[in-house]
């Protein structure tokens, strides 16, 4: 395992093998955590589906990561830690997720999620200890604000008022944190102002063990039906001090610190939740092939390929959301928006697909093989992947679409191409440059791009030609969506709770889809020879434009048995289903 050290020394010369350290760690995670249908394995999915089942978290499984320094993958590297680009963690942390979200969450991605707004605005000593607690095996919580269509994790919120002499004191209830009981750092999202607006909250670092007595109470643990492994319980505050030193950032910056970033956390999330349904289209296909000698049926042709192009789609548009964070940081909070909006709806149309599949098998609850479609129907919803996280995206786009239609939209540069080359140096993650506002719209402008350089093979047949009429079909449903758009009200939150407004976010969220489906496949150098050809392409912007309700060619001959070959040759192979084909433990 490469140390904090090394990581440092290598940062400093050089972004270039910031890639090769972080693939090599994620290639050491997945050995270190062995063979999942391994029966004897006590990190396998045997174990951790029989803690879920107990409703505990896996111990070994967790000493295992903390001896692995997992934690190390939350700091950034100037602190002492491994974090240097987002797309790169997303990376890192696959190995976990591809065996149990449950176990990601529960673990530390929520130490991540927390401390996203001291790295974007702490003090230098607030980074420097919390980079210490992390690294030293601590973790931090995080205590969101309340959000509209909020479910019970960002359901009802704390808040800071004059309390004598002591300044401010904290006071409120929250029913369900993660790792409330043994976080050793708090990040709380407290309303420090009764009127609505974006000054209304401020972000403070507590110290549970600093606590006075009787000021902060916590409150019983509560089952969950998903993630039940995760320890969820509450706190409750009753004027608790907060110490002149608590405060991240300005008082009033807590709203403008969490759209900073949560298109961190939402990219990651997305980033890393397909691993999990990667480890149950491999179930799919052990059902479609055991004990068969010949080809797949033909009834499973369809589910099969179609779900490995979505995830191949989902991948794409994840990578480039963590990509542009540190690439066009300023300009990249309405993709990471639009990832949040469209990957779990795919994955949750996937799993449907791989149940068709599956059949009976798909109950087999506790089974390694098969058990991880069940698990994974339960444990999305919790992990914000549900109707609270689709509202939330919604808040973000939709006020932006009528000065995109206006301003952006075939009036804009492309992005740099390294934006969609794998391998490419990128800057750094920094939270401290991410924007909120503004900065134009880079994907609709890459789209127009690929659709420009795809137009001379519309008439060469196959599936390059496909895939010029379907980057042109998307090309007009953005001319369409811009003139819809620019007679949405100025103040475009103001229709928010208008459903035919919000349906704008499904159109403009494919759009994007499609956009940097096409700009992977044209970033592609060759080495891959699969990702070189049009096939999954063609395939994955077909089914984007289905969802749509576009006009789509007829797919080519042979493209979809190529990507079915190759669905098959990957599971055979112990191959990952994303975009980076990862060998996995066997």
């Amino acid at each position: 395992m490469t140390t904090t050290a090394e990581t440092v020394r290598t940062a400093g010369a050089g972004r270039g093998r910031w890639e090769a350290l972080a693939l090599a760690r994620a290639a050491r995670l997945e050995a270190l955590l062995g063979d999942p249908y391994d029966p004897a394995n006590p990190h396998g999915l045997r174990a951790l589906f029989a803690a879920d089942h107990r409703r505990t978290p896996p111990a070994a499984t967790e000493a295992l990561l903390d001896g692995a320094g997992l934690a190390a993958e939350f700091v950034p590297v100037e602190y002492g830690g491994r974090l240097t680009r987002a797309d790169l963690l997303a990376r890192t942390l696959r190995p976990v997720f591809r065996r149990d979200v449950a176990l990601g969450f529960g673990y530390g991605i929520t130490s991540l999620f927390a401390t996203g707004a001291v790295w974007a605005a702490g003090t230098p000593d607030q980074r420097r200890d919390l980079a210490e607690l992390l690294l030293g095996g601590g973790r931090a919580t995080i205590l969101h604000h309340e959000l509209a269509h909020a479910n019970a994790i960002l359901r009802d919120e704390f808040t800071a008022r004059p309390a004598g002499r002591s300044g401010l004191g904290l006071y409120g209830r929250k029913d369900l944190i993660i790792n409330a009981a043994r976080a050793d750092a708090q990040i709380v999202y407290a309303r420090t102002d009764a009127a609505r607006g974006p000054r209304s909250h401020s972000v403070f670092l507590l110290d549970p063990a600093r606590a006075e007595p009787g000021a902060m109470r916590h409150l019983p643990r509560i089952e969950t039906s998903g993630m039940r492994g995760t320890l969820f319980s509450g706190l409750e505050f009753d004027g608790r001090t907060l110490p002149e030193d608590a405060l991240v950032g300005r008082s009033g910056e807590g709203v403008a610190l969490a759209l900073r970033t949560f298109q961190v956390n939402r990219s990651v999330i997305c980033g890393v939740v397909t691993a999990a349904a990667d480890t149950v289209l491999h179930s799919a296909v052990r059902a479609a092939t055991t004990g068969r000698s010949g080809p797949v049926a033909r009834r499973w042709h369809k589910p099969l390929t179609g779900v490995f192009a979505d995830l191949l789609a989902c991948d794409a548009m994840a990578t480039v959301a963590l990509r542009a964070l540190g690439l066009l940081p300023d300009r990249a909070h309405v993709l990471a928006a639009a990832v949040k909006y469209v990957v779990p709806d795919l994955l949750r149309e996937n799993l449907e697909e791989l149940s068709t599949v599956l059949g009976s098998r798909g109950y087999r609850h506790g089974s390694p093989e098969y058990g991880a479609l069940d698990k994974l129907v339960r444990d999305l919803p919790v992990a914000g992947l549900g109707h609270a996280g689709t509202a939330a995206c919604q808040a973000v786009i939709v006020p932006q679409l009528r000065t995109l239609a206006e301003s952006a939209w075939f009036a804009e540069d492309e992005p740099p191409p390294e934006l969609f080359r794998k391998g490419a140096e990128l800057p750094p993650l920094d939270y401290r440059l991410l924007g909120i506002a503004g900065g134009g719209d880079f994907m609709a402008a890459s789209l127009v791009g690929s659709a420009d350089r795809l137009a001379p093979s519309r008439g060469v047949g196959g599936q390059i030609t496909a895939l010029a009429e379907l980057a042109e079909a998307f090309v007009a449903e953005l001319r369409a969506l811009r003139e819809t758009c620019r007679r949405l009200p100025p103040n475009g939150s103001s229709a928010l709770g208008d459903p035919a407004v919000c349906v704008l976010s499904d159109r403009y969220s494919l759009i994007a889809a499609a956009a940097a489906v096409l700009g992977v496949w044209e970033g592609q150098d060759g080495t891959d020879p699969f990702l070189a050809d049009a096939a999954w392409a063609v395939l994955a912007l077909s089914r984007i434009g289905e969802r749509l309700g576009i006009p789509v060619p007829e797919l080519p001959d042979g493209c979809a048995a190529y990507v079915l070959d190759e669905l098959v040759r990957r599971y055979r192979a112990g191959l990952s289903c994303d975009l980076d084909a990862t060998p996995l433990a066997q």
